[in-house]
């Protein structure tokens, strides 16, 4: 409610200052200027903001102040450029010059306020802020909570459409961040227990081999079976995560995700369009799944994690992300035969069987030299 009254006061705000103040054209150059320092700040912040997280500057804060500085900048040198072009006022007349500024102002602050919203995101405040997107108890991902001016799923929103467009160079921002309003405020989830939402350059990485479809014969920590879902297979995907962060011992399950692609769309998993997919647990066992909540901690330790995702049917896996810079391609899926988790069942059963035929060994042994050992009995 006060999220998107503040949104209101900033699109009437930006509204009246135009009609008293601006010009028609001059509220539409406006207008375009901010979107094409948007496009600057989306299209390069997390490059710039990652050159600080390598220096240890800003850290948290890095990828908001990156994304701050760029569309500043860029605003300020675009907008004063076509001042220098635009110095002989136009104007179209009363009534066009009235309707032309309030309608340009107001799609102006729309802009304005979605890429303030957005920048609060991406900070490392509480996920209460700028409004609440998600129940921070039980968080479900696919029923976040929208504004009703949703004006910063409007500003990431067509970034992302024209990122696939011909925008999406190397790397399309829709392929890395198919929901991204959804990760930043699921990053955030427990901030406030002092859970870091960046990570280091190489926090994150998968074995070969280390993505495979899940065996049937799979229970939960009650010993129950875990159910199938319809429509969906359940993919294991063992991750080991590591940090250089001072302070970094511990992680929740939001801020881990699968970008998932549709099959024989997934030759080049950095253009197109994605799919997030996050994790319901992780394997105690080979045959026993932690439920976890998305909003749990998770200790950071040394041995790798194989985490549980319901992945879509008509998809694949291609990336796995960490916390808000961390990102490693993912292996081909295997089956569970080819699996890590079988080969290890296999070496266990073979170790268990090799030790019960020791002890059997060492009984007969035992049993053998214990009827030596004992005097012959006298005969009456």
């Amino acid at each position: 409610m006060i999220g998107s009254l503040f949104i209101v006061l900033i699109v009437l705000g930006c509204g009246v200052y135009q009609y008293q103040k601006g010009t028609f054209v001059k509220s539409f150059v406006a207008i375009v200027v901010s979107i094409c320092a948007s496009v600057v700040a989306f299209g390069y912040f997390e490059l710039l903001g990652n050159v600080f997280i390598s220096r240890e500057i800003l850290l948290s804060w890095a990828h908001s102040f990156s994304f701050v500085l760029l569309f500043v900048l860029t605003f300020a040198v675009l907008q004063t450029a076509a001042i220098q072009l635009i110095r002989q006022p136009i104007n179209l007349g009363l009534w066009p010059e009235r309707i032309g500024r309030v309608i340009c102002g107001l799609f102006l602050g729309l802009i304005l306020s979605g890429i303030l919203f957005t920048i609060v995101a991406m900070s490392p405040l509480s996920a209460k802020y700028p409004y609440q997107r998600f129940d921070e108890r039980i968080p479900d991902p696919e029923n976040p909570s929208k504004l009703r001016l949703n004006a910063d799923g409007f500003a990431t929103g067509w970034f992302s459409m024209i990122s696939r467009g011909s925008l999406s160079g190397k790397r399309s921002f829709a392929a890395l961040h198919p929901a991204f309003l959804d990760q930043l405020f699921l990053n955030r989830l427990n901030v406030d227990y002092e859970v870091p939402i960046i990570a280091s350059s190489e926090a994150i990485k998968v074995p070969q081999k280390g993505v495979w479809l899940a065996s049937e014969g799979l229970k939960d920590s009650d010993g129950n079976p875990v159910q199938p879902k319809s429509g969906y297979n359940l993919t294991i995907v063992r991750v080991g995560i590591t940090s250089s962060i001072e302070g970094d011992d511990k992680f929740s399950p939001s801020q881990l995700r699968l970008i998932c692609r549709k099959k024989g769309d997934d030759k080049n998993p950095f253009t197109g369009k994605g799919k997030d997919v996050y994790p319901v647990g992780y394997l105690k066992s080979s045959n026993e799944l932690q439920i976890k909540n998305l909003a749990d901690h998770i200790q950071i330790s040394r041995s790798d994690i194989d985490f549980a995702f319901y992945v879509p049917d008509e998809f694949v896996p291609i990336l796995i992300e960490f916390r808000q810079n961390g990102i490693y391609q993912l292996p081909p899926p295997v089956s569970y035969d080819q699996s890590p988790a079988a080969e290890e069942l296999s070496m266990m059963l073979e170790e268990q069987k090799r030790a019960a035929e020791k002890a059997k060994e060492e009984a007969e042994k035992k049993a053998k030299e214990k009827e030596t050992a004992e005097p012959n009995k006298p005969t009456e």
